[in-house]
């Protein structure tokens, strides 16, 4: 379980968080919502470890994650606005690497098997900078079928997707909650995920 407790964070002379607390349970979701510049980034990287708020918690099956960091960045997939795939590698050279970085331990196998599930069966030896930016998105997208992680953080996961993509990345957020994971994200469109299973805040409210 994800608590967020009196979050605050500043930025420059702005106040983007205001004492956020939320919880975030096995099989939910978490969308945020907000203009831009609201702080939904921000609020991702705090809870991904990257950014430290001016005052507040966040806690980690009851435990402060600055206290167990290896343990929560173990459970932790944080897919940010980049999507750190490298133009000048391959495909598949990318997923090799991601699988040293998250230390999964995947076949290559498996991993031409997640690319042919997010539709890039035949680019596996294709560089990445050669792709299409809905292609790129796909190829970081792959991380979600190789990682273990309980909680997946996604700032703007949708971006660049076309219609067919969107819904095979709703699918694995679907079967990642029903599987008892959680997810945190945003995206300016509509989440196209069961209604029960999602929750909203929207930031920069007065």
């Amino acid at each position: 379980m994800l608590q967020v407790s009196g979050l605050f964070c500043e930025r420059g002379d702005r106040q983007l968080l205001n004492g956020l607390s939320f919880t975030l349970k096995p099989g939910q979701l978490l969308h945020v919502r907000g203009a831009n510049g609201a702080g939904k980034t921000s609020l991702l990287r705090i809870i991904a470890g990257l950014l430290l708020p001016t005052a507040g918690d966040v806690l980690w099956q009851g435990k402060p994650t600055q206290q167990q960091r290896e343990d929560y960045h173990g459970d932790l997939l944080y897919l940010g606005h980049l999507d750190g795939v490298k133009g000048d590698l391959s495909c598949i050279e990318n997923l090799r690497i991601d699988n040293e970085l998250l230390g999964a331990e995947i076949s290559e196998a498996s991993m031409m098997a997640a690319l042919e599930k997010l539709g890039l069966s035949g680019f596996e030896e294709v560089f990445a900078k050669q792709l299409s930016q809905g292609q790129h998105r796909r190829v970081g997208l792959c991380r979600l079928l190789m990682s273990q992680a309980k909680l997946w953080v996604l700032d703007e996961p949708f971006n660049a997707l076309d219609v067919k993509a969107v819904g095979l990345l709703a699918g694995l957020i679907e079967v990642h909650l029903e599987r008892g994971g959680m997810a945190l994200l945003t995206t300016h469109q509509d989440v196209p995920l069961s209604t029960e299973r999602v929750s909203e805040i929207t930031l920069g409210q007065v």
